[in-house]
């Protein structure tokens, strides 16, 4: 009897502007990009759980979680929230959390950082 393990994986990108298209167009490519790195829909065993989407607060021309849910990538529980308002922060910016239910052996999430956030958690995307 194997125990049902939860992991999270971890992604950000930038839009090159706030509008509906760059919104859509990102949001989905990160999706995808996460669904195909980790081989969720290839290993039957591994079902998302849900999914936590935060915006920076200057994306507000469409909802990400939207453009996402209508790709059709998706068949679990979006939650939306906006990132604090800190200096300096990477503007622009979506990320994303998927929960991955794994059924059995433990798999090692592959986080993915696109365009501008790709320097934001090279602790997490760099090989060691």
């Amino acid at each position: 009897n194997m125990l049902n393990q939860v992991f999270a994986i971890r992604g950000a990108t930038t839009v090159d502007a706030d509008t509906e298209e760059e919104i859509v167009l990102r949001s989905v490519e990160l999706m995808r990009e996460i669904v195909t790195r980790n081989g969720i829909g290839k290993d039957e065993n591994l079902e998302i759980t849900d999914y936590l989407i935060s915006t920076t607060e200057d994306v507000t021309a469409f909802y990400p979680a939207r453009a996402i849910r209508e790709s059709g990538v998706v068949d679990a529980p979006i939650f939306s929230m906006k990132e604090p308002s800190i200096k300096g922060a990477l503007p622009l910016c979506i990320r994303l959390m998927v929960h991955v239910a794994n059924y059995g052996e433990r798999k090692t999430p592959v986080h993915v950082y696109l365009r501008g956030a790709s320097n934001l958690r090279r602790d997490l995307t760099e090989k060691k």
